[in-house]
């Protein structure tokens, strides 16, 4: 065999993980070079609301899935407006209903994004790192899926960047896909009722504000529901420290 075909396979895999990397970057960029940022909002459904409401009565099983696969493309391609797109889920599709079209869509554009970013950038990044992401790697992937809940939950961070940090650690994708799903449904939830109850606001010609939805009341709600998820974290840890019988 020659040289030329043993360096054959590194670089189609380099290659691929170019065109990957280049793909979510194009984008992202266009989404902006486009100005589509602009049509993320809240106002834009007021703007629109008949005809969106429109749409979905005459297309039943199309309305969904198109929205469905905007909203897996939005967190496949880390774009803003996912509280907007979410509210809008509510407003069209009922709190119930909405959010799970939304905790579906974004479990599925996380995983997807995710995917792309361990067989792009996950490898060599663990290959250039020294020891300590090593240590941080195996710490994390003990209890995966208790600290991707808690991350979830809690939105301490940003939705692309908890998307994106497991995969650099080497999070299989069974217990990220998990935490995702079940974490992101009780905010989902939250966001997605709001939007159903727009119709009011509306029709008041009220002004929507974000800054209310997340009260004391919702935010205390999540914190235990993160402080619940860390338990078995906080178990394990006991266990391993405390001294067996006889010792």
């Amino acid at each position: 065999m020659s040289r030329g075909d043993e360096d054959r396979p590194p670089k189609a895999r380099l290659w691929a993980r170019v065109v990957l990397v280049a793909v979510l970057v194009a984008g992202f960029a266009s989404f902006f070079a486009f100005g589509l940022d602009d049509y993320v909002t809240v106002e834009t459904l007021r703007e629109h609301r008949n005809f969106l409401r429109a749409r979905v009565d005459d297309h039943a099983v199309l309305a969904p899935a198109i929205f469905m696969g905007l909203y897996a493309a939005a967190v496949a391609f880390s774009l803003p407006g996912g509280t907007a797109m979410t509210i809008a889920g509510g407003f069209l599709f009922g709190n119930i209903v909405g959010a799970s079209y939304v905790v579906v869509a974004a479990t599925v554009g996380a995983s997807a994004v995710f995917l792309v970013a361990r067989t792009a950038l996950g490898e060599p990044l663990r290959a250039r790192a020294g020891p300590w992401l090593g240590r941080l790697e195996a710490g994390f992937q003990r209890n995966a899926f208790s600290y991707l809940l808690v991350l979830r939950l809690i939105p301490l961070f940003p939705f692309f960047v908890v998307n994106l940090v497991p995969a650099f650690l080497g999070v299989r994708l069974a217990p990220y896909v998990g935490a995702t799903l079940v974490g992101i449904v009780p905010a989902t939830f939250v966001y997605a009722t709001v939007g159903a109850g727009l119709d009011s606001l509306f029709e008041s010609g009220g002004e929507f504000t974000a800054a209310g939805i997340l009260t004391p009341e919702i935010v205390t709600a999540l914190v235990g529901l993160a402080v619940l998820a860390l338990l078995p974290v906080v178990y394990k840890r006991y266990k391993a420290r405390k001294p067996e019988p006889g010792r």
